[in-house]
């Protein structure tokens, strides 16, 4: 390791079933090629990382491909993961195909995302009156 280079943030995996549900239950945000989802975690000291590639998306060998994509590309971003958080990786099948330096741009721009509260409280104030938000049985 040379003088200048900075060392890597480390990620802490996520292996328990109960980790990744939780992770569910907190923010998310998506691209083409996965979507991520994040939740406050009790570890202080490291985030948390765990990857999700079902079976829906394609044959094994593909499903491990798109994991070793996801896995690099979060490595690539490791110092944008915030500490004391949980994030889990969900690829889509676009994930396959997408050039890689653009995963690495949409990552880091999710990560940016759902950590943004005023993205989230503008969809609550919200008040467009379009299809399906008026009264369900309205009579003229």
């Amino acid at each position: 390791m040379t003088a200048d280079a900075q060392p890597k943030a480390t990620l802490r995996r996520l292996k328990r079933r109960s980790q990744f549900l939780r992770a569910a239950r907190g923010n998310r945000a998506g691209r083409s090629a996965f979507g991520l989802q994040v939740m406050a975690s009790k570890d202080e000291a490291l985030a948390g990382i765990g990857f999700t590639v079902t079976k829906k998306v394609g044959n094994s060998p593909e499903r491990n491909r798109m994991k070793r994509r996801l896995r690099a590309a979060a490595a690539a971003c490791a110092d944008d993961f915030l500490p004391g958080h949980d994030y889990v990786l969900l690829a889509r099948r676009e994930a396959l195909s997408r050039p890689f330096a653009k995963m690495i741009t949409d990552l880091s721009g999710l990560i940016a995302r759902v950590h943004d509260t005023n993205v989230h409280d503008t969809k609550a104030n919200d008040n467009r009156t379009g299809a399906g938000r008026g009264p369900r049985n309205a009579t003229p």
